[in-house]
């Protein structure tokens, strides 16, 4: 894969401030941005527990080269906090490029997402319900009634159903998962309310933007089908839902094996569906 522009501008920021410390985003700024260019605020993925703003870097470098502006974000994890506390700073890293999107000459409403596995999840939730007083932990704007909703989505092998996806991991014994599901959630009831599959199968989803999902048909990972299922329900409850299968790839092909046909076909698709949004 070609490496980054010289014309391409990497900035690592500061997007938050905790108790805990500061949470940093790598911001990729194409040479030339305007107000039509759309953007993406990218979540990784790591069983809720693990990984950086640097785990998606393949992808946030592709899209930036096709000048497509990325905010690649780190946000809190297990031990230091559970489930909705993630969330919650990815809502915040979401107001935050909205917020400061005039500083990079974009315009808020071109803003989408982009999440990995159980960054998808997130990014979902986000994306369902962008005004769920649970993603306000406290108040973290200049301008508390700042729209933090998403312009379209790209989830990639995404844990749409955690609740179904920790039953799955206990039944082929996925230690390591587990575990992570052990850290994240509280219990199995608040798998299930986390749930976007539940929240957009209920009816409680207020926003259904365009939503582009990619999976592998080798991914031993989530529950057999969930993907798939997630995009009949999507379009079942009226919004519009591009899935595109990928054969024999497993979970996270992308970033495991970029060079790869399937994960250049991937790119490609991802790169075409932000391109196409008509914003």
């Amino acid at each position: 894969m070609d490496s980054i522009p010289t014309s391409t501008q990497i900035q690592d920021v500061t997007y938050r401030i905790h108790d805990t410390g500061a949470l940093l985003a790598r911001l990729y700024i194409p040479d030339e941005v305007s107000s039509s260019t759309k953007a993406i605020v990218s979540v990784h993925g790591g069983r809720w527990c693990d990984e950086t703003r640097l785990t998606n870097a393949v992808i946030d470098q592709y899209l930036a080269n096709l000048g497509i502006f990325v905010m690649a974000i780190d946000f809190r994890m297990p031990p230091l906090i559970r489930y909705p506390k993630s969330v919650a700073d990815i809502h915040y890293a979401i107001g935050w490029l909205k917020e400061n999107a005039p500083k990079y000459n974009l315009s808020p409403e071109r803003v989408g997402g982009l999440g990995t596995s159980s960054g998808g999840h997130q990014l979902l939730l986000n994306m369902l319900c962008p005004n769920n007083p649970d993603w306000l932990d406290e108040p973290f704007l200049t301008h508390p009634t700042c729209d933090t909703s998403l312009a379209f989505g790209i989830a990639c092998w995404p844990v749409t159903d955690p609740l179904a996806r920790y039953h799955y991991a206990l039944k082929n014994q996925m230690t390591k998962h587990i575990e992570s599901h052990h850290a994240f959630w509280n219990d199995e009831a608040q798998m299930h309310l986390g749930s976007p599959h539940r929240i957009v199968e209920s009816g409680e989803a207020t926003h259904l933007p365009p939503l582009l999902l990619i999976q592998g048909t080798s991914d031993i990972i989530l529950a057999p089908n969930m993907t798939s299922n997630f995009a009949k329900l999507y379009t079942q409850q009226g919004g519009e839902v591009t899935y595109k299968e990928f054969a024999n790839q497993p979970h996270t092909f992308i970033t495991k094996s970029p060079n790869e046909p399937a994960s250049q076909e991937a790119l490609e698709v991802i790169a075409q569906f932000i391109q196409s949004m008509n914003l």
